[in-house]
């Protein structure tokens, strides 16, 4: 009897039967590279910070670390290979909080997101920004629950795509609020805001890096940060919960991983490393400039941000209801 197998599962069996290849042939060559794998395309939220701190870790480590794009399957690939890498803390994934949500929607990716890596050093975290067409009669995040309340299933909230953080923290939101919007994916952020700018979409959620034009835009009215605190990148903004929604917060981290059975020195080492550069005020700027505020975190204090993360993303893709169509 032939078996069938899915398509997409094939071309990811396929993909990752070469990563591992690819890995045996760099192990046997012994070659002097350092690479950080960002599991999407290039130019995009995972890949910047790695740019940013690409060069001074070069120094402080006295290595050539490059950063190798392996798109595919939401990420799946990439931090595929990664898990499948030699622990020797030369190939490292450049890992977010959605690092977890490829495995909350549905059966196990071909890794454990928790079990096959080692959180190695935190590079830091991105909050985000409410926002509504100026044309609905609302002022302020009660107002804007108020007015969903009233109006169930009237309302939508546009997203960069589904299970993007965009989509995750609307959500949450969403559900934590106990109101009833209708949600539109997008291709992306931009597409997204500017339907709501365009009085189409009623809301949407942005990361706080290029949201400046938009706090601009007359068309859209901003609510608030999702993040625990005001952000110190935009200070005037009161935080969702402060606004209305007390108990709500949701931040991503950026940070890097390593594979499980890395050696507690490597993961140690290249800790230190990463919280020297990130703290020079040159690199934490370029990394305010992408929304992005750093902080010093050991390997227990990265680990335990992690974890408690997980549960975080899980509950939300539970509660939420968020599938992969």
């Amino acid at each position: 009897m032939t078996s069938r197998i899915d398509p997409a599962r094939r071309r990811l069996i396929g993909a990752l039967t070469m990563a591992s290849l690819a890995t045996q042939a760099r192990a046997q060559s012994g070659g002097g590279v350092s690479r950080i794998i960002v599991p999407f395309a290039p130019g995009g939220a995972r890949e910047m910070p790695a740019r940013a701190i690409q060069n001074e870790l070069n120094k402080a480590m006295g290595q050539n670390w490059i950063i190798d794009n392996k798109p595919g399957a939401g990420g799946a690939i990439g931090t595929a290979f990664v898990a499948q890498s030699p622990p020797d803390g030369r190939t490292l994934v450049m890992a977010a909080s959605s690092h977890f949500v490829t495995a909350a929607m549905g059966p196990r990716p071909f890794y454990d997101p928790v079990k096959d890596f080692m959180p190695v050093a935190n590079i830091g975290k991105q909050s985000y920004v409410l926002f509504v067409n100026a044309a609905l009669p609302v002022k302020n995040l009660a107002d804007f629950i108020r007015h969903a309340k009233a109006h169930p299933g009237v309302l939508n909230y546009n997203s960069a795509g589904i299970a993007s953080s965009t989509h995750l923290a609307m959500a949450y939101l969403v559900h934590s609020a106990s109101i009833d919007l209708v949600h539109i994916p997008f291709k992306g952020t931009a597409e997204a805001a500017n339907d709501v700018s365009g009085g189409r979409g009623h809301a949407v959620i942005m990361p706080t890096a290029g949201v400046g034009p938009y706090l601009q835009d007359s068309r859209l009215r901003v609510i608030g940060v999702t993040s625990a605190q005001r952000s110190p990148l935009l200070p005037q903004l009161p935080t969702l919960a402060e606004a209305g929604l007390p108990g709500y917060i949701f931040e991503s981290w950026f940070g890097l991983l390593a594979p499980k059975g890395t050696p507690a020195a490597t993961v140690e080492g290249i800790n230190a490393a990463v919280n020297k550069v990130v703290l020079q005020p040159e690199v934490a700027e370029r990394l305010h400039k992408l929304g992005i505020e750093t902080a010093y975190l050991n390997v227990e204090g990265f680990n335990k941000l992690f974890l408690a993360d997980r549960e975080l993303m899980f509950r939300i893709v539970k509660e939420s209801g968020i599938t992969r169509e």
